[in-house]
């Protein structure tokens, strides 16, 4: 699973023109499933980006003394297997290693769950649309996590 988090003021997703989830303050989630993922990352990577120290304390000296948790922020996660994308070959990118729809669109709706389960607004995407995403990065922060790193333990 690979997850680009980025700080922002505001995000939105819209579809065909019409918005179908919006946050203020908080952390946009680009989401992709790979092929190998199974749904006990869920969970841990739920768990890990709600617990990343990426805001700003109370006197605003750091910018990475709390989590979206401690600030209570809203979250925007959208499905993205562009993530999962590969270059090393030609000019056209292979997804081979994303996760094929169905399997995908299961274990995003099952992220979402895990997410919602620490009590913060979760707005999503619609899961296989073309999306329109906007977004303020607040920072600019943006962080990259992929499960097979996050998760490790060394």
């Amino acid at each position: 699973m690979r997850v680009l988090i980025q700080r922002v003021s505001r995000a939105s997703v819209r579809v065909e023109g019409c918005e179908v989830g919006a946050i203020g303050r908080g952390l946009l989630l680009l989401t992709g499933i790979g092929r190998d993922d199974t749904p006990e990352i869920l969970a841990p990577m739920a768990k890990k980006i709600v617990n990343l120290r990426i805001f700003p304390g109370p006197g605003g000296d750091s910018h990475f003394d709390r989590s979206a948790l401690d600030e209570g922020v809203g979250l925007l996660a959208v499905s993205q297997f562009t993530l999962y994308a590969d270059c090393r070959k030609g000019r056209r990118p292979s997804f081979s290693h994303a996760d094929e729809p169905d399997r995908a669109g299961k274990m995003f709706d099952a992220f979402i769950q895990a997410l919602a389960r620490y009590g913060l607004a979760v707005q999503t995407g619609e899961f296989g649309a073309l999306m329109n995403v906007e977004l303020v990065n607040d920072g600019p922060v943006t962080i990259w996590l992929d499960s097979e790193e996050a998760l490790s333990r060394r």
